[in-house]
């Protein structure tokens, strides 16, 4: 109960309160209180060093190739005409499943008012599908734009760290409102606005029937988060994650951080995409030894990467404890 607790106020944009010494595990305050660590700092740099040259980028790797190839699939199978994938990101059917983007099809709902039974389908298996594979990994896995985003970060931080560009920040609690907005245009103009606008959508069609107008918008949103806000679609605006974080909250599949493995170095929070869901990660912010990052975490694995105490691990629910 407490997960889903701290993952709703992070979806809606709140800061997690830290836990009072009377929320704390017996284990984890006596972790918290005695002790410093038990590597020295040259140890720690050491065993970073060491775990960046044997695991760096390994699950950005994976992520990569998987979303390069889910998205390849669609686009191969509408060029050889064989009919395995047919449609986008936003709606498709596959080998004959109807599959319905659940953040389209609430659209679609509220703009015609009406449901059909094939997207009743579509809904039904993508909500079960994304609930078995981490709810936000859509984000991160399969997103064409989230791809494009990432490496727009890279020029981003470069450019900040030469001072060319400033990052500017805002409040998360926008994202919330834009989802509210986005709903009410869709059920009060009768039209599905935010299918317009989403890069998303445009980038899935793009690949598959062949670039349209609406990639200078796309170029625009990228123009925006090089020079002027770090990853601001995804932050502040899309509602895409506020919907597949829902779906999130009851997934098996997680990141679960160790506080008794932890040094408190930074390095994850430094990579994060979403870096409020790691708070817990600052000395005093976990209520228990092991505990399981919120649902507003993407899984996209930067973390997992670059930890060089193993601190942050994937674990399946259930399925973990099967295999030890």
């Amino acid at each position: 109960m407490r997960y889903i607790k701290r993952s709703l106020v992070q979806l809606f944009g709140y800061k997690v309160p830290r836990p009072t010494k009377d929320q704390l595990s017996p284990a984890v305050r006596e972790i918290y209180e005695g002790k410093v660590g038990k590597l020295s700092k040259a140890d720690v740099e050491a065993v970073r060093h060491e775990h960046k040259g044997t695991f760096f980028n390994k699950w950005q790797k994976r992520r990569w190739a998987t979303l390069i190839f889910v998205n390849l699939l669609f686009v191969a199978s509408f060029y050889f005409d064989v009919q395995l994938v047919e449609g986008s990101l936003t709606g498709a059917r596959v080998i004959g499943f109807h599959f319905a983007d659940l953040n389209s099809a609430l659209q679609v709902a509220l703009a015609y008012k009406h449901i059909v039974l094939n997207l009743v389908i579509g809904m039904v298996t993508v909500f079960l599908m994304w609930m078995l594979l981490g709810g936000r990994t859509f984000c991160s896995w399969v997103c064409p734009y989230h791809l494009l985003s990432e490496w727009a970060e890279y020029l981003h931080l470069w450019l900040a760290k030469k001072k060319i560009v400033k990052n500017h920040t805002f409040s998360r609690k926008v994202r919330s409102v834009f989802y509210i907005i986005f709903a009410l245009l869709a059920l009060l103009t009768g039209y599905t606005v935010f299918e317009t606008i989403s890069p998303t959508g445009i980038l899935s069609r793009a690949l598959i029937y062949g670039p349209g107008i609406a990639l200078v918008w796309v170029g625009l949103l990228l123009l925006v988060e090089v020079f002027y806000s770090r990853r601001a679609w995804c932050r502040y605006v899309c509602p895409i994650g506020v919907t597949y974080g829902m779906v999130g909250l009851f997934s098996p599949v997680r990141v679960k951080y160790n506080a008794e493995a932890c040094h408190h170095e930074g390095d994850c929070r430094k990579v994060c995409l979403v870096p409020h869901v790691l708070d817990l990660t600052i000395r005093g912010g976990a209520e228990d030894v092991n505990q399981d990052v919120a649902a507003d975490c993407t899984r996209c694995g930067m973390c997992v990467d670059v930890c060089p105490t193993d601190s942050l691990t994937y674990e399946v629910k259930g399925l973990s404890k099967m295999l030890k």
